[in-house]
């Protein structure tokens, strides 16, 4: 199970490297994708759309790492799920780094966010729709 998890992981920081786009996710470190609740693929579609949305909306940023909270931490979050009429939540916490433009305008430049949060959701086992991020 690992080494599949690993094996997806490696394909998905490959296509990242040719993918193009605002923000860059081209050399990720992967934290733990552990989880009891979700499958590796369920977590690594939430890690794919993590990173579209990442490259169309955080332009002049750079993503240094991602990482799943954990099952425990990630019910914390199932009323932004609630909110948009959705029954699922996966939560992800990343590290990124701002040029000097400061991104689009709206972040500090020259600037490390840490512990940066997405939050995704879904209803009935569907495509994971990215909700919120932020601290």
């Amino acid at each position: 199970m690992k080494r599949v998890l690993a094996c997806v992981i490696l394909c998905l920081t490959l296509f990242a490297l040719t993918a193009c786009g605002g923000g860059d996710v081209g050399v990720i470190s992967m934290g733990d994708m552990s989880s009891e609740v979700y499958t590796p693929s369920e977590i690594n579609s939430g890690i794919d759309t993590v990173l579209d949305y990442f490259r169309k909306e955080f332009k002049g940023c750079s993503l240094s790492d991602l990482e799943y909270v954990g099952d425990e931490r990630n019910r914390d979050f199932i009323s932004y799920a609630e909110r948009v009429g959705a029954d699922e939540v996966l939560v992800f916490r990343s590290n990124f780094d701002v040029d000097e433009r400061g991104g689009d305008g709206s972040l500090n430049p020259n600037t490390s966010y840490m512990g940066w949060l997405w939050i995704l959701a879904r209803t009935n086992g569907g495509e994971w729709e990215h909700v919120d991020h932020g601290y």
